[in-house]
């Protein structure tokens, strides 16, 4: 079952500097992160209280990424627009029976990633198309140990004060596209979910979160992130072809906070 949106992927030139802008500019911190083998891709991670994260994909080996969906879909944005939301993905963590019952939502595939101090992270992954996008996300399942995903680990995300001065939430994600009901429905169809729409805007609830699709001409980026935070008023920072929307958290419904597989915390 699809919990919501697992983590965003953001394609930068260099993940390094793009996490130290990151902390810098929107007041997020970089924890997590490293080298895909063989995927020609390595990143940043920015773990937020809800469970879900900020990924800053970096390209390292072209040809190796052009064979990865995700690496493809990062190659694409850098290519196309310099930086910029390459795609996301959404939380499910039992995705065998999930495909088992929705096998066109793709096959499960085994991905990892070496951390610095050398421990393997693993997860599965899972796509209805192998070319992904902004608009086309994929599904991806967690392996729930060790020192980034275990339960330490985990309970340690939902606690943690970012240099912003507080727990980050990722509370929606706003793309601009031509047609809002029709890309819309796309994804609704493709989960199995439900979609509310009007001309300009439609909304697809996924989990915990929301997903937006807007007009493109009433978006002055190609995608919002929605964050939610102990600010004093309503803070706005175009970074990475993104804009960065962090409202106050007293303004926003409470979401779940996912610690660990199969649990959830407020």
């Amino acid at each position: 079952m699809i919990r919501g949106i697992d983590h965003l992927v953001v394609a930068v030139a260099d993940p390094e500097a793009a996490a130290a802008e990151l902390a810098s500019r929107v007041g997020l911190a970089c924890t997590g992160g490293g080298e895909h083998p063989g995927a020609g891709t390595s990143n940043r991670l920015a773990f937020l209280a809800d469970g879900s994260y900020l990924e800053l994909i970096g390209v390292d080996d072209p040809a190796a990424a052009r064979a990865n969906p995700v690496g493809a879909a990062s190659l694409r944005a850098l290519e196309a627009v310099g930086e910029g939301l390459a795609t996301f993905a959404l939380r499910d963590d039992d995705l065998e029976a999930t495909l088992r019952t929705r096998p066109e939502l793709g096959t499960r595939t085994h991905g990892s990633r070496q951390r610095p101090d050398g421990e393997v992270v693993e997860w599965w992954t899972a796509a209805p198309t192998e070319r992904l996008s902004p608009t086309v996300p994929f599904l991806i399942e967690h392996s729930y140990a060790g020192a980034e995903w275990g339960p330490d680990a985990m309970r340690a995300r939902a606690e943690q004060v970012h240099p912003i001065g507080s727990l980050v939430r990722l509370v929606r994600l706003d793309l601009a596209v031509e047609d809002p009901p029709l890309a819309a429905g796309e994804l609704a169809s493709t989960l199995g979910v439900p979609v509310q729409a009007v001309p300009d805007l439609a909304v697809v609830e996924v989990g915990a979160h929301v997903v937006r699709f807007l007009a493109r001409r009433n978006m002055a980026l190609p995608a919002a992130v929605v964050l939610s935070a102990e600010v004093g008023t309503p803070v706005s920072i175009d970074l990475f072809g993104l804009r960065f929307l962090v409202e106050p958290s007293t303004a926003l419904p409470a979401r779940t906070v996912v610690t660990r597989a199969g649990g959830s915390a407020r």
